[in-house]
């Protein structure tokens, strides 16, 4: 068996490590005579991979004592309504910055529940290539929280700063960073992440919210949807995804070995240095975004001659770079480079890149 090089926006690669635990543990999960996926929720032995997962995260997120970590279901786009139906009831209204799809699609939601101003939008000619300038993010004296989207999958944007709200919580979307580098939790109200990207397969959403943000549901809220609702019953409240849980818990050990968040972010810069360096010294391909806001985990780019896009792809995939075709309302090509892409397969990028300009530019 041959792996190929799985550059997916999501879902993304996993760690082969953890492939390979998860595969001589698939029938049989240390002696219970099951696997993890026929495990009752409930029994001793789920719930001992469950408090060792949320452990690990806490330990390598620093997650302060005052803040719940929740193991939900829906993915980010369910945390779209969620985070207002918990969040705005304190005054109806709340901030929120337009930097990119993903960001869109969490306003539009928002709207249906409250007041939403958009503080920030960076939307020119139907492209997003920049972010704020620190100076440049305003938050309103009546918000009752600001949302915001660190990495903007897509468009390969990414804010360099933690944005200052003064005393209004900051929701912050880390589908695409979480545990890719360091990050002070102090700083959010509500982290909210997607697994499929850098913690594991589609299905599994975490949450990290601080405890005062939770019980202050609107009237009407689904009890699924109540952050208080999970909090009380540590994510058992129905059956969570279990198998996602594990295998989440598999990559934050994987992610631990790598030296932590530290050892990670020190990895993915590397990685996303070395791409970039070899897109801007290339006059055949061209990326998009502000050098001071290009994201370390998506590297959307561009082929000189669009016309070169589908055998660039037809090539690539050949030689074992799959799934670099770059989203539709951007265009080119996207190389999400998440925590289990090694450096390796980032060179291997590189090389064919390199030998592709050569016999076509």
């Amino acid at each position: 068996m041959t792996r190929v090089y799985n550059f997916s926006a999501g879902p993304a690669a996993l760690p082969e490590d953890v492939l390979k635990q998860a595969q001589a543990e698939m029938l049989d999960w240390h002696g219970a005579g099951m696997s993890v996926m026929e495990m009752s929720h409930r029994g001793k032995e789920f719930m001992s991979i469950a408090g060792e997962a949320e452990a690990d995260l806490r330990e390598l997120m620093q997650v302060p004592d005052n803040y719940k970590v929740l193991f939900l279901q829906g993915g980010a786009s369910s945390q779209f309504a969620m985070i207002p139906m918990n969040l705005i009831g304190r005054t109806g209204k709340a901030d929120y910055f337009r930097t990119g799809s993903w960001s869109k699609k969490a306003i539009a939601e928002a709207k249906r529940f409250g007041d939403i101003n958009v503080t920030v939008d960076r939307e020119i000619d139907g492209k997003f290539t920049t972010v704020p300038e620190r100076d440049e993010v305003g938050v309103s004296a009546d918000a009752a929280y600001v949302h915001y989207t660190p990495n903007e999958t897509i468009e390969g944007v990414e804010f360099g700063y933690i944005p200052d709200t003064g005393e209004v919580p900051l929701v912050a979307d880390m589908s695409s960073t979480i545990l890719s580098r360091p990050v002070d939790v102090s700083r959010f109200g509500l982290i909210y992440a997607g697994a499929q990207k850098n913690i594991g397969p589609a299905g599994l959403t975490i949450a990290v919210v601080r405890d005062d943000l939770i019980g202050r549901a609107i009237d009407g809220t689904p009890a699924m949807f109540d952050y208080a609702t999970h909090a009380k019953a540590d994510s058992m409240y129905n059956t969570p995804p279990t198998y996602g849980w594990y295998l989440a818990g598999l990559v934050f050990k994987w992610v631990k070995a790598q030296g932590g968040l530290a050892g990670m972010g020190e990895i993915n810069q590397r990685k996303a240095n070395m791409l970039y360096e070899a897109i801007d010294g290339s006059e055949f391909y061209n990326n998009p975004v502000d050098p001071s806001c290009r994201s370390w985990m998506n590297v959307p780019f561009t082929l000189a001659d669009a016309e070169l896009d589908a055998e660039f792809l037809k090539q690539a995939g050949e030689a074992g770079l799959k799934t670099l075709k770059g989203h539709r309302s951007v265009g080119g090509m996207r190389a999400s480079i998440y925590n289990a892409m090694p450096e390796a397969g980032v060179k291997a990028l590189i090389d064919f890149m390199t030998e592709f300009e050569r016999t076509h530019g």
